[in-house]
This record gives structure tokens, sequence and C-alpha cells, in this order.
């Protein structure tokens, strides 16, 4: 129940001046309370991002501006029998200067029959205004389809989880757009976004991994201090950089499927090109930070924070999947 306040908590006095206010506004100083409210002897409000090499400026993030909840990150972990799986996706440094939504997104789910973890990364194409939209659709479609053939007890249809993405991005397009039909190269501009999707499934002969890609989002296998790179990527292993061209969803190219086992000792890494770039080869100062960092899990939260490293030039937004094969398993009979 509300009560009468017969004193003011937050006197005047404790707030800074107009000068230093105005002050604060061309500094880009933001105050924070060290108690209650904020007095004249506050400091400013930092993000406190972990700093890799020269890091970005730092600023507090503006709130996304989007027609729903679109939160600036997000973490997830746990551990089935056979694997321990740490996610998390992070707005990058210019869509929080400038207040736009994350385009990344992430899904992974676990198949309790066959012992499977699924998984989808996406990163939405910045020049479609609803990108982040597609990225969401298109993880969260990849994942049920491929679910759904484990279910079913059959191969993967790998080109099928392609189309069946596409299908529903384009519905999701037109949903956003409130039009009764929608072709997809209008579909495209709207809500067109990369896409790895795939599995690691539990075998008599140590785990195994199969995954499509569309796009340029990748994956490796961190072994020890060595990034293997499981599709193309930016960055071959003499960092020649490759050709910055996004193929996209909802296009429906050919997708051949590529598999094999997961070392023992290794650690399977999923990740957009927010990662993936300032990675490169994995020899620079990020590959030698993330080898230390993934040598076990950490907890969701900490996993988080690690990808959320600042860093002078690489501002875009990062997701990461890692799954660990558990030491303790008891493979399939």
């Amino acid at each position: 129940m509300w009560s009468e306040v017969t004193a003011d908590p937050f006197p005047a006095e404790d707030w800074p001046s107009a000068d230093e206010a105005r002050h604060a506004a061309t500094n880009g100083t933001v105050y924070r309370a060290e108690s209650v409210h904020a007095p004249r002897r506050a400091r400013k409000l930092i993000w406190e991002a972990r700093e890799i090499g020269v890091p970005i400026t730092d600023f507090e993030p503006k709130p996304a501006d989007s027609a729903s909840y679109r939160p600036d990150s997000i973490a997830d972990g746990w551990s089935t029998d056979h694997f321990t799986v740490r996610v998390a996706s992070v707005r990058g440094y210019t869509h929080r200067f400038r207040g736009t939504p994350r385009q990344d997104d992430v899904a992974v789910s676990h198949h309790q029959p066959t012992g499977a973890v699924v998984f989808a990364v996406a990163d939405g194409v910045s020049a479609a205004p609803h990108s982040h939209i597609g990225a969401t659709s298109a993880c969260r479609a990849a994942v049920t389809q491929i679910l759904a053939d484990l279910t079913q007890g059959t191969p993967v249809d790998w080109q099928n989880v392609v189309r069946q993405t596409a299908w529903q991005l384009i519905e999701q397009a037109r949903a956003v757009l409130g039009v009764p039909a929608l072709d997809p190269e209008e579909a495209e501009r709207e809500v067109a976004t990369t896409l790895v999707a795939g599995l690691v499934l539990p075998t008599r002969s140590g785990p195994m991994a199969k995954m499509i890609q569309v796009g340029d989002s990748s994956a490796w296998i961190l072994h020890g201090r060595s990034y293997r790179c499981l599709l193309d990527a930016k960055f071959s292993a003499d960092d020649e950089v490759f050709s910055s061209a996004v193929t996209a969803l909802p296009r429906v190219p050919h997708v051949t499927p590529r598999g094999g086992p997961l070392d023992p000792g290794g650690v399977l890494l999923v990740g957009t090109d927010g990662f993936g770039d300032p990675l490169g080869d994995g020899s620079g100062d990020v590959g030698t930070y993330f080898a230390a960092a993934l040598r076990r899990p950490s907890p969701p939260l900490s996993f988080a924070y690690d990808l959320d490293f600042s860093r002078e030039t690489f501002d875009d937004d990062r997701t990461l999947l890692a799954i660990w094969p558990r030491d303790d398993a008891e493979q399939p009979r």
C-alpha cells in the first residue's frame, strides 16, 4: 500500500549542478549512485567488459529499438549424460551505441532418445531491417526439423532442414509486414540471415558431429591451443581473407553436411563472424585467451562475460556455442 512521503528521499543538493549536468551531457558521462541516490561524488557508469588488446571506448549501452522485447544478451548452459553445453549471444558495441537490436541468435536442444545435442546459430544480415526476427525464426525452425527427423528414426534430411527453415522465414516476413503473400526475394530483403545447424551424437566409437552452413557463420574444434576450422570461414589457415559476400536464407542453396568425430579432449565451437573475425586463425590474442578460458566449462554467466570482450574494431554481435564431451560419459552399447 502506498503511503505519504513527508521528506524528499533524493535531496536536490546531492545531485550534480546544472553546469555539471551540461558537462556530463557533452562528455558522455552517466552518473551511478554510490548508495540510494546519486551524490556529487558519483563516478562514471561503465560497462566493464573484459579487455583483450586495445579496447573499444567504454560506454553504457542504449536500449534496443524493437517492436518486441529483445534482450541485449542471453546465456544458457546444461549437461547431459554425454555432453556439457554452454551458449551465449551478446549484442555488438555498434548496436549498443545506436540502440538497435542484437541480430544474432541461437537455439540448442537435447534429444533424449538418441542423446544428441541439436543446435542452430544464426546471424541476421545487417541490411535487412527485421533480420533479428529472421535469425530467431531460423534457429527455432532448423532445430525443430532436426529433432523431428531424429524422433522419426530416419537420417536427417539436411536439404529439407534448409527448405523448411526458408519457408518459415518467408512466413515470418509475411506476418511482420502484414501482407497475404510474399515472394522469397521480398522476404530476403526483410529477414535475411545466415545459419549453421547441426548435431553432436554419442556413438560407440565416440561423439560424432554433423552440420550444414548457409552464409559465413562457422565452426571449429579447439584442442589444446589449436583451432581447426570445420566450415568455410573468412580466414583460411594462412589468414587469407575470403569474399565478404553472404549467401543468406531464405535463399535455398544446395547444402552438403560436413561431419566427423569430436576428438577426445576437444571442444566443438559454433559461432557467428562476430566471434570468428577476431579469432582469425586462432594464433592471436583472442585465440590465446579463449584457448585458456575454454579448457573446461565455466558457469554460463562467466562464459557470456568472456564472449562480451572489448577489442578495438571488433564491434559486431557475437554468438558462441561450446560443447564438451564428458570424460565420464558411458557410450551407447
